[in-house]
Protein backbone atom coordinates (compact mmCIF):
# COMPACT_ATOMS: atom_id res chain seq x y z
CA UNK A 1 0.00 0.00 0.00
CA UNK A 2 1.18 3.67 -0.67
CA UNK A 3 0.55 6.68 0.55
CA UNK A 4 -1.96 7.42 -2.41
CA UNK A 5 -3.66 4.04 -1.84
CA UNK A 6 -4.43 5.35 1.92
CA UNK A 7 -5.61 8.49 1.00
CA UNK A 8 -8.50 7.20 -1.76
CA UNK A 9 -9.71 4.45 0.61
CA UNK A 10 -9.39 6.81 3.48
CA UNK A 11 -11.56 9.25 1.45
CA UNK A 12 -13.95 5.90 0.41
CA UNK A 13 -14.35 4.84 4.02
CA UNK A 14 -15.36 8.70 5.39
CA UNK A 15 -17.77 9.15 2.03
CA UNK A 16 -19.18 5.78 2.54
CA UNK A 17 -19.36 5.03 6.06
CA UNK A 18 -22.68 6.74 6.79
CA UNK A 19 -24.19 6.85 3.68
CA UNK A 20 -26.87 4.44 3.10
CA UNK A 21 -24.31 2.57 0.52
CA UNK A 22 -22.36 -0.01 2.27
CA UNK A 23 -18.85 1.10 3.70
CA UNK A 24 -17.56 -2.86 3.49
CA UNK A 25 -18.56 -3.20 0.00
CA UNK A 26 -17.10 -0.07 -1.42
CA UNK A 27 -13.79 -0.72 0.67
CA UNK A 28 -13.62 -4.26 -0.93
CA UNK A 29 -13.73 -3.02 -4.56
CA UNK A 30 -12.09 -0.06 -4.02
CA UNK A 31 -9.01 -2.00 -2.54
CA UNK A 32 -9.69 -4.26 -5.54
CA UNK A 33 -8.99 -1.64 -8.00
CA UNK A 34 -6.17 -0.11 -6.51
CA UNK A 35 -4.28 -3.74 -6.46
CA UNK A 36 -3.80 -3.47 -3.09
CA UNK A 37 -2.75 -6.31 -1.02
CA UNK A 38 -4.88 -8.13 1.31
CA UNK A 39 -2.89 -8.86 4.45
CA UNK A 40 -2.34 -8.68 8.17
CA UNK A 41 -1.74 -4.93 7.47
CA UNK A 42 -4.71 -4.02 5.95
CA UNK A 43 -6.79 -6.03 7.79
CA UNK A 44 -5.35 -3.35 10.71
CA UNK A 45 -5.68 -0.26 8.23
CA UNK A 46 -9.26 -1.28 7.59
CA UNK A 47 -10.25 -1.93 11.15
CA UNK A 48 -8.38 1.73 12.25
CA UNK A 49 -10.16 3.81 9.47
CA UNK A 50 -13.11 2.42 10.09
CA UNK A 51 -12.79 4.45 13.43
CA UNK A 52 -12.21 8.10 12.34
CA UNK A 53 -15.74 8.93 11.03
CA UNK A 54 -17.09 8.01 14.42
CA UNK A 55 -14.73 11.04 15.96
CA UNK A 56 -16.38 12.96 13.44
CA UNK A 57 -20.08 12.18 14.53
CA UNK A 58 -19.28 12.50 18.47
CA UNK A 59 -17.98 16.20 16.94
CA UNK A 60 -21.10 16.51 15.57
CA UNK A 61 -23.47 15.71 17.44
CA UNK A 62 -21.47 17.02 20.79
CA UNK A 63 -23.53 19.32 22.53
CA UNK A 64 -26.61 16.57 22.03
CA UNK A 65 -24.67 13.48 23.57
CA UNK A 66 -23.45 15.65 26.56
CA UNK A 67 -27.08 16.73 27.11
CA UNK A 68 -29.31 13.46 27.11
CA UNK A 69 -28.45 10.55 29.24
CA UNK A 70 -31.48 9.20 28.09
CA UNK A 71 -30.59 9.58 24.46
CA UNK A 72 -27.39 7.58 25.79
CA UNK A 73 -29.92 4.68 27.36
CA UNK A 74 -31.96 4.39 24.26
CA UNK A 75 -28.62 3.92 22.16
CA UNK A 76 -27.31 1.42 24.47
CA UNK A 77 -30.52 -0.53 24.14
CA UNK A 78 -30.54 -0.34 20.44
CA UNK A 79 -27.05 -1.57 20.20
CA UNK A 80 -27.64 -4.97 22.30
CA UNK A 81 -29.22 -7.14 19.82
CA UNK A 82 -27.25 -6.04 16.99
CA UNK A 83 -24.25 -7.35 19.50
CA UNK A 84 -25.84 -10.51 20.63
CA UNK A 85 -26.62 -11.44 16.92
CA UNK A 86 -23.59 -10.25 15.89
CA UNK A 87 -21.78 -12.60 18.82
CA UNK A 88 -23.75 -15.93 17.96
CA UNK A 89 -23.38 -15.62 14.40
CA UNK A 90 -20.13 -14.13 13.69
CA UNK A 91 -18.41 -17.37 11.79
CA UNK A 92 -21.67 -17.32 9.71
CA UNK A 93 -21.52 -13.92 8.76
CA UNK A 94 -17.67 -14.19 7.79
CA UNK A 95 -18.72 -17.38 5.36
CA UNK A 96 -20.68 -14.79 3.77
CA UNK A 97 -18.11 -12.70 2.37
CA UNK A 98 -17.62 -12.51 -1.33
CA UNK A 99 -18.13 -10.51 -3.88
CA UNK A 100 -20.81 -11.86 -5.38
CA UNK A 101 -22.57 -11.74 -2.26
CA UNK A 102 -21.74 -8.53 -1.55
CA UNK A 103 -23.23 -7.37 -4.76
CA UNK A 104 -26.62 -8.99 -4.17
CA UNK A 105 -27.06 -7.11 -0.94
CA UNK A 106 -26.49 -4.17 -2.47
CA UNK A 107 -28.97 -4.81 -5.09
CA UNK A 108 -31.72 -5.51 -2.58
CA UNK A 109 -30.38 -2.89 -0.44
CA UNK A 110 -31.06 -0.37 -3.56
CA UNK A 111 -34.63 -1.75 -4.08
CA UNK A 112 -35.35 -1.93 -0.60
CA UNK A 113 -34.47 2.33 -0.72
CA UNK A 114 -36.68 2.81 -3.36
CA UNK A 115 -39.59 0.90 -2.55
CA UNK A 116 -39.63 2.16 1.31
CA UNK A 117 -39.92 6.06 -0.31
CA UNK A 118 -42.02 5.12 -2.29
CA UNK A 119 -44.48 4.49 0.40
CA UNK A 120 -43.56 6.06 2.97
CA UNK A 121 -45.91 8.36 4.05
CA UNK A 122 -44.71 10.82 7.34
CA UNK A 123 -47.78 10.72 9.68
CA UNK A 124 -48.36 13.45 12.23
CA UNK A 125 -47.70 10.61 15.14
CA UNK A 126 -44.29 9.65 13.80
CA UNK A 127 -41.26 10.46 15.90
CA UNK A 128 -39.97 13.75 14.72
CA UNK A 129 -36.87 14.49 17.22
CA UNK A 130 -34.72 11.75 19.23
CA UNK A 131 -36.36 12.83 22.83
CA UNK A 132 -39.52 11.34 20.93
CA UNK A 133 -38.11 7.83 20.11
CA UNK A 134 -39.07 5.26 22.48
CA UNK A 135 -37.32 2.09 23.99
CA UNK A 136 -39.58 -0.02 21.81
CA UNK A 137 -38.52 1.60 18.75
CA UNK A 138 -34.87 1.89 19.71
CA UNK A 139 -34.54 -1.90 20.00
CA UNK A 140 -36.89 -2.55 17.00
CA UNK A 141 -34.05 -0.59 15.55
CA UNK A 142 -31.01 -2.67 16.55
CA UNK A 143 -32.72 -6.05 15.45
CA UNK A 144 -33.40 -4.23 11.84
CA UNK A 145 -29.15 -3.22 12.56
CA UNK A 146 -28.53 -7.05 12.46
CA UNK A 147 -28.87 -6.90 8.94
CA UNK A 148 -26.13 -4.86 8.58
CA UNK A 149 -24.09 -7.88 9.58
CA UNK A 150 -24.58 -9.12 6.19
CA UNK A 151 -21.65 -8.12 3.73
CA UNK A 152 -23.19 -5.49 1.31
CA UNK A 153 -26.20 -4.31 3.57
CA UNK A 154 -25.32 -0.72 4.63
CA UNK A 155 -25.33 -0.11 8.63
CA UNK A 156 -26.73 3.59 8.22
CA UNK A 157 -29.33 2.53 5.68
CA UNK A 158 -30.73 -0.56 7.37
CA UNK A 159 -30.72 1.65 10.38
CA UNK A 160 -32.67 4.38 8.54
CA UNK A 161 -35.07 2.14 6.72
CA UNK A 162 -35.93 0.57 9.74
CA UNK A 163 -36.44 3.37 12.00
CA UNK A 164 -38.89 5.15 9.18
CA UNK A 165 -41.05 1.52 9.26
CA UNK A 166 -41.25 1.92 12.58
CA UNK A 167 -42.65 5.09 13.25
CA UNK A 168 -39.70 8.10 12.75
CA UNK A 169 -39.71 10.26 10.53
CA UNK A 170 -37.16 10.70 8.20
CA UNK A 171 -34.84 13.30 9.49
CA UNK A 172 -35.17 11.72 12.76
CA UNK A 173 -34.34 8.26 11.90
CA UNK A 174 -31.13 9.80 10.04
CA UNK A 175 -30.04 11.51 13.27
CA UNK A 176 -30.75 8.22 15.12
CA UNK A 177 -28.44 5.97 12.34
CA UNK A 178 -25.63 7.93 13.01
CA UNK A 179 -25.76 8.26 16.82
CA UNK A 180 -26.16 4.66 17.33
CA UNK A 181 -23.15 4.25 14.88
CA UNK A 182 -20.98 5.34 17.89
CA UNK A 183 -21.46 2.51 20.38
CA UNK A 184 -21.79 -0.01 17.69
CA UNK A 185 -18.72 0.82 15.20
CA UNK A 186 -17.00 1.40 18.54
CA UNK A 187 -17.37 -1.69 20.26
CA UNK A 188 -17.22 -4.13 17.07
CA UNK A 189 -13.96 -2.37 16.31
CA UNK A 190 -12.81 -2.45 19.93
CA UNK A 191 -13.53 -6.39 19.81
CA UNK A 192 -11.72 -7.21 16.76
CA UNK A 193 -9.05 -5.50 17.52
CA UNK A 194 -8.72 -7.01 20.74
CA UNK A 195 -9.70 -10.48 19.20
CA UNK A 196 -6.57 -9.52 16.02
CA UNK A 197 -4.26 -7.89 18.27
CA UNK A 198 -1.60 -9.20 15.91
CA UNK A 199 -2.53 -7.96 13.50
CA UNK A 200 -1.95 -4.34 14.76
CA UNK A 201 1.87 -3.84 13.12
CA UNK A 202 2.72 -0.10 13.03
CA UNK A 203 5.69 -0.92 10.44
CA UNK A 204 3.93 1.77 8.29
CA UNK A 205 2.70 3.77 10.71
CA UNK A 206 2.34 7.02 7.88
CA UNK A 207 -0.47 5.26 5.91
CA UNK A 208 -1.98 4.55 8.86
CA UNK A 209 -2.02 8.21 9.94
CA UNK A 210 -3.20 9.50 6.70
CA UNK A 211 -6.02 6.64 6.43
CA UNK A 212 -7.21 8.01 9.82
CA UNK A 213 -6.81 11.59 9.11
CA UNK A 214 -8.23 11.92 5.66
CA UNK A 215 -11.57 9.53 6.81
CA UNK A 216 -12.14 11.30 9.82
CA UNK A 217 -12.21 14.92 7.62
CA UNK A 218 -13.95 13.29 5.15
CA UNK A 219 -16.64 11.32 7.29
CA UNK A 220 -17.08 14.87 8.83
CA UNK A 221 -17.84 16.84 5.48
CA UNK A 222 -20.20 13.81 4.58
CA UNK A 223 -22.30 14.18 7.15
CA UNK A 224 -23.19 17.15 7.90
CA UNK A 225 -23.38 17.31 3.63
CA UNK A 226 -26.08 14.31 4.08
CA UNK A 227 -27.56 16.12 6.52
CA UNK A 228 -28.32 19.01 4.56
CA UNK A 229 -29.49 17.03 1.36
CA UNK A 230 -32.24 14.74 2.87
CA UNK A 231 -33.67 16.65 5.23
CA UNK A 232 -35.04 18.03 1.57
CA UNK A 233 -35.02 15.56 -0.79
CA UNK A 234 -35.49 11.18 -0.48
CA UNK A 235 -33.16 8.36 -0.25
CA UNK A 236 -34.30 7.59 -3.87
CA UNK A 237 -31.15 8.78 -5.63
CA UNK A 238 -29.12 6.48 -2.99
CA UNK A 239 -30.87 3.60 -3.99
CA UNK A 240 -30.86 4.06 -7.53
CA UNK A 241 -27.17 4.38 -6.79
CA UNK A 242 -26.32 1.14 -5.21
CA UNK A 243 -27.84 -0.45 -7.92
CA UNK A 244 -25.89 1.44 -10.25
CA UNK A 245 -22.98 0.71 -8.98
CA UNK A 246 -23.69 -2.93 -8.15
CA UNK A 247 -23.70 -3.38 -11.70
CA UNK A 248 -20.60 -1.51 -12.23
CA UNK A 249 -18.69 -3.73 -9.32
CA UNK A 250 -19.98 -6.89 -10.99
CA UNK A 251 -18.87 -5.67 -14.51
CA UNK A 252 -15.19 -5.31 -13.02
CA UNK A 253 -15.43 -8.61 -11.53
CA UNK A 254 -16.51 -10.15 -14.50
Amino acid sequence: MTIYDSIILGIVEGITEFLPVSSTAHLVFASELLNVEQNSFTKAYEIIIQIAPIFAVVLIYFNTLIQSLELWKKLIASFIPTGIIGFLFHNIIEELFSSNSVILWMIITGLAFIVVELLFKEKDHHAKNLDSVTYKQAIGIGFIQALSLIPGVSRSGSTILGGMLIGLNRETAMNFSFLLAIPTMTIASGYIMFKEYHLLEYDHIELLAVGFIVSFIVGWLAVKSFLAIVSRFSFIPFGIYLLISAVGFYLINA
